[in-house]
């Protein structure tokens, strides 16, 4: 899904080991995003953002468009819904 949205907020970046990613780490990050053109009720998403996009930064405020990939998984019986966000462009600051 690709939308447009307001950045909510943004958290800090970690380190998860990966043996895909050159020296062993991988950057990750969460971001909060809410749809454009919503009140500040409006549908919010909680993705995770991996790699060189996990070191971009995002102030409040910031419109952007958004891509988002929805996963679903199960473990141990319980299923849970994972967002990853492909790719963030801005386009305009707040």
């Amino acid at each position: 899904m690709t939308n447009i949205f307001h950045v909510v907020s943004q958290g800090d970046v970690s380190y998860v080991a990966s043996q895909k990613a050159e020296g062993g780490q991988l950057a990750k990050c969460v971001i909060r995003l809410r749809e454009f053109g919503g009140s500040k009720f409006g549908n919010e998403y909680v993705g995770t953002m991996f790699g060189n996009l996990a070191q971009c930064r995002f102030y409040e405020g910031d419109l952007v468009a958004a891509s988002l990939r929805f996963q679903v998984h199960e473990v141990n019986g319980a299923v849970y819904q994972d967002i990853v966000v492909n790719d963030v462009v801005k386009l305009l600051n707040r």
